[in-house]
């Protein structure tokens, strides 16, 4: 029987064994599925970057698929929010859900907010991945999880209540921990390999060291986009690669574990990279059919008051959810006026009241939501 090659090597501590992962780039095999997966990747991520630049509003469409992205990701750790009641929570609406759930998930939209600004002035880095780990767990239950700090224990991962000595894989144990990142960085600037694959294999690399007390999942997801806008492959983060993963959790967290256990770098790479393409077209699909819902609606008021109707409509691709005093103070018109364009919206089935509140009412475009709520269409 052939002995299966493992990625790295079990380092005895007391009580308990930790994987350490060699270090990157491993050896590729260059097969003919590989090159067609990488193909199709860069193909639809050119093409989702493109035209991503050319829609009629960018700047509004790219928020709700930076909800989308942090919905989804805090999803696949756990976290019940749905986009719906994020959005709707922004605009004022009260929701039934937990606040701890709905601050995880606002802080992953800070962090990647934070990741993207912070990239002007400081290359993605060790230093730039504990600044974002900080602005993710800042204020989270319990504050356990040393918000901005490598951790200085051991984890694992495993099912609820498993220990170390039975735990179904044990990162890097911490006095090789800094090793293990000091290496990962190198690979990080590394520019001799495509970035897309560069990218699958830093992020396997970043959950198998687990660096983090918590938020690990979370952190390695978004160092995907910040690594793609870094090396321009993205002029944006329209790319939520969370959905795929949430989509496929098992074959996710499966084949994560298999790459540590086997070697398998060309079954995850090829993984990653259908992610990488299928929610490209995805991300196409819903923004165009977006725009033209948008566009649909402004043919529909022609000729309606007041002015800022038009203004309003292009705010429903920043959030579906808009309360009168939210769009007041963000058109910078009178109370009374953004209400007048609301009855017009309401009246032509744009809007809807999502509650039965006299003061302080929120008003859903459902025909958005539906759109951005829509499960991705996924094939492995």
């Amino acid at each position: 029987m052939v002995k299966k090659k493992i990625s790295g090597k079990y380092i005895k501590c007391t009580g308990y064994e930790a994987f350490v992962p060699d270090p990157l780039p491993p050896e590729i095999a260059w097969t003919d599925r590989l090159i067609r997966s990488l193909s199709d990747a860069d193909r639809l991520v050119g093409q989702l970057s493109g035209e991503g630049k050319q829609l009629p509003n960018p700047h509004l469409l790219i928020r709700p698929f930076i909800k989308r992205e942090a919905v989804l990701s805090s999803r696949i750790e756990g976290t019940q929010a749905t986009l719906g009641e994020l959005l709707a929570n922004e605009a004022g609406a009260i929701v039934n859900r937990s606040p701890d759930d709905l601050r995880e998930v606002g802080n992953y939209v800070t962090a990647l907010d934070y990741g993207i600004k912070r990239l002007k002035t400081l290359p993605l880095s060790l230093r730039l991945i504990r600044e974002v780990h900080g602005k993710l767990m800042e204020g989270v239950q319990g504050n356990h999880a040393t918000p901005g700090e490598f951790r200085k224990t051991q984890n694992w991962i495993g099912l609820a209540g498993c220990t170390l000595q039975n735990a179904t894989y044990v990162p890097p144990s911490p006095d090789l921990l800094m090793d293990c990142l000091g290496t990962w960085e190198q690979f990080l600037h590394v520019q001799k390999i495509p970035p897309l694959v560069q990218a699958g294999l830093l992020h396997y690399q970043f959950e198998a060291i687990h660096p983090f007390l918590d938020g690990n999942g979370r952190v390695g997801r978004l160092l995907i986009i910040l690594f793609l806008i870094e090396r321009k492959v993205l002029t944006a983060p329209f790319l939520y690669i969370s959905a795929f993963f949430e989509a496929t959790r098992s074959e996710y967290y499966n084949l994560l574990l298999v790459v540590s256990r086997e070697s398998s770098w060309n079954q995850w790479l090829e993984y990653f990279l259908n992610g990488i393409a299928r929610m490209s077209e995805d991300v196409l699909s819903r923004a165009e059919r977006i725009n033209l819902l948008l566009q649909s609606w402004k043919e529909r008021i022609a000729g309606q008051k007041p002015k800022i109707l038009y203004d309003v409509i292009d705010l429903l691709a920043e959030n579906p959810f808009w309360s009168t005093k939210k769009i007041s103070e963000r058109l910078q018109v009178a109370f009374t006026t953004a209400q007048r364009a609301i009855n017009v919206l309401v009246e032509k089935e744009v809007l809807s009241q999502v509650d039965n509140a006299q003061r302080g009412r929120v008003f859903c475009a459902n025909a958005i939501m539906k759109i951005l709520d829509e499960p991705p269409k996924i094939k492995l």
